[in-house]
C-alpha cells in the first residue's frame, strides 16, 4: 500500500515538474499520459498551471465543493416508490471515512477535482477478503487505453512498471465518446486557457514597466555600441513599478515622444473577460458563480437566482448521476445491485430565504405532504415531542353545518 501511495505522490510531482516543457510524454510510449498540452498561445498547459488561472481555480473549486458537500447515503427498494436507507460498511467508507488520511469531504474535493479538470478520477479499491476497506485516491494515474482498446491502470514506481486490474479501481469518467476514457477539459481546452495564462502574464509585464509604455528617445545623432548601452542603462533605472514618477534628464539632443496607451489597455480588460467566460464554457459553470458578472447584470436578483438553478440542473445534477451509477456499479456488492442504490441529497444544494423557506413549508403542511416534524427537521431542530407532530394535515375549507362543533374524535 505505502508503495502504490508513494507512486502516485511521486506521479503527481513529476507532471508538476514538466511544467513549461511542452508536450511531455512518459518514459514509455503510449503508457503514460502527457504531463502538459502546448497552446496556440505558446504556454503548456498542465492541471498546475492551469489552476494559476483564477477562473480556472474557481470554476474546479466550486464544483467540487458543492459535490463533496452534499450528503451520499445507500438505499435499498422496497416496492413501487418506496426506499429505506441501509446501513453498511461501504456507507461509512464512501460517505464517512474513505481512508486513514481523508475524510469524506476531502476525499471526494479531489476526486471531483480530477475529474473536472482531467476528465477522470482514480481510486484504489482495498480489500480483506471479499470485503472493501477503504478508498485511496491516485491522483498520479491516469488511464489510457491499449492497442486492443482496453482500458489500462498503469503507473511507475522505482522505475518499474506497475498495473492495477480495473476490479481493484474506481475509476471516475466524466463526458466519455465511448472510449471508457473521460474527455479531459485541460487537454482540449488548452487553447482557450493558454490564452488566459499568456494575457496574464503580458498583463504583469506590462505593470512590472510602469503600467504603461512610456514611448521612445530620439535623437538626430547617432550612437556607438557604447553610447547605446550606456543609454539602456540608464534606462533601466527608470524601469519598475517602484520608480514611477522618477524625473528623468536628457541631453546630447535626446527628445521624448510619448507613446500612449491607457490603463484600461494595459489591464486587457477586454481580453481577460471574454476569457473568463470562455474558461466557464469548458467546465460548464455560468460566469456569475465564480463572481463574474456581464455587461448590466448584478451579482443578487431573481434572473441570478435562476442561473443557480440552471447550473444545478445542467451542471451539477448530471456529474453527480455519473458518479451514483460508478458506485452502484462499483462498490455495491453483486447480490444487492439493482436493490441497493447510493443517492445523493439534491435538496441541500438548494437555499432559500427565510421568507420562501416559511412558505414553502407552510404549503407542505397544508397539503398534508409533510408532518411537522419532517418540517422541523429542515429548518435543523429537533423533533417534537407531541404524537400529532408525526401526522398529515390537511385543511378543511366546507363542511356540512351539522358536523360544526362535533368531536371527530368520537
Amino acid at each position: 500500500m505505502k508503495r502504490l501511495l508513494k507512486a502516485a505522490i511521486r506521479g503527481v510531482r513529476q507532471e508538476l515538474s514538466a511544467g513549461e516543457s511542452g508536450w511531455v510524454s512518459a518514459p514509455a510510449a503510449q503508457s503514460l499520459p502527457t504531463a502538459g498540452y502546448r497552446s496556440a498561445a505558446g504556454k503548456t498547459v498542465s492541471a498546475d498551471t492551469a489552476l494559476q488561472v483564477s477562473a480556472v481555480w474557481d470554476c474546479v473549486k466550486v464544483t467540487s465543493q458543492v459535490v463533496s458537500s452534499l450528503p451520499l447515503k445507500l438505499f435499498e427498494r422496497e416496492g413501487q416508490n418506496s426506499r429505506r436507507e441501509v446501513d453498511h460498511d461501504i456507507v461509512s467508507i464512501v460517505a464517512s471515512s474513505p481512508n486513514s488520511v481523508q475524510t469524506n469531504v476531502e476525499f471526494w474535493d479531489g476526486m471531483v477535482a480530477h475529474l473536472t479538470m482531467r476528465g477522470n478520477a482514480v481510486a484504489e479499491r482495498q480489500f480483506v477478503g471479499r470485503n472493501l476497506v477503504g478508498l485511496k485516491p491516485l491522483p498520479g494515474l491516469t488511464p489510457y487505453l491499449d492497442q486492443n482498446g482496453r482500458v489500462v491502470y498503469e503507473f511507475y514506481d522505482r522505475g518499474k512498471r506497475e498495473k492495477l486490474p480495473a476490479e481493484k479501481v474506481l475509476h471516475l469518467r466524466s463526458f466519455d465518446p465511448g472510449t471508457g476514457i473521460g474527455l479531459s477539459a485541460i487537454k482540449y481546452g488548452a487553447n482557450s486557457i493558454g490564452a488566459a495564462l499568456a494575457a496574464d502574464e503580458t498583463a504583469g509585464s506590462v505593470f512590472s514597466n510602469m503600467m504603461m509604455i512610456a514611448g521612445f528617445l530620439m535623437s538626430d545623432q547617432t550612437l556607438d555600441d557604447e553610447q547605446r548601452e550606456q543609454v539602456q542603462q540608464m534606462l533601466q533605472s527608470f524601469a519598475g513599478s517602484r520608480r514611477a514618477g522618477k524625473m528623468m534628464a536628457l541631453e546630447a539632443g535626446f527628445t521624448f515622444q510619448q507613446v500612449q496607451m491607457n490603463p484600461e489597455d494595459a489591464q486587457l480588460l477586454a481580453t481577460r473577460q471574454f476569457q473568463v467566460e470562455d474558461v466557464c464554457r469548458w467546465f460548464g459553470v455560468p460566469p456569475i458563480i465564480i463572481g463574474h458578472a456581464g455587461n448590466g447584470q448584478t451579482m443578487w436578483g431573481s434572473g441570478v437566482e435562476a442561473i443557480m438553478l440552471s447550473w444545478l440542473t445542467l451542471g451539477v445534477n448530471p456529474l453527480l448521476t455519473r458518479i451514483e451509477a460508478r458506485l452502484n456499479r462499483d462498490l455495491v456488492p453483486a447480490e444487492k445491485r439493482g436493490k441497493w442504490f447510493f443517492k445523493f441529497n439534491r435538496e441541500a444544494m438548494l437555499q432559500m430565504d427565510s421568507k420562501s423557506k416559511a412558505e414553502f413549508l407552510s404549503k407542505m403542511g397544508q397539503s398534508g405532504t409533510m408532518t411537522a416534524n419532517e418540517r422541523r427537521a429542515k429548518l435543523d431542530l429537533p423533533p417534537h415531542s407531541d404524537p400529532n407532530a408525526n401526522e398529515l394535515l390537511a385543511q378543511t375549507a366546507l363542511a356540512p353545518i351539522g358536523d360544526l362543533g362535533k368531536d371527530s374524535n368520537k
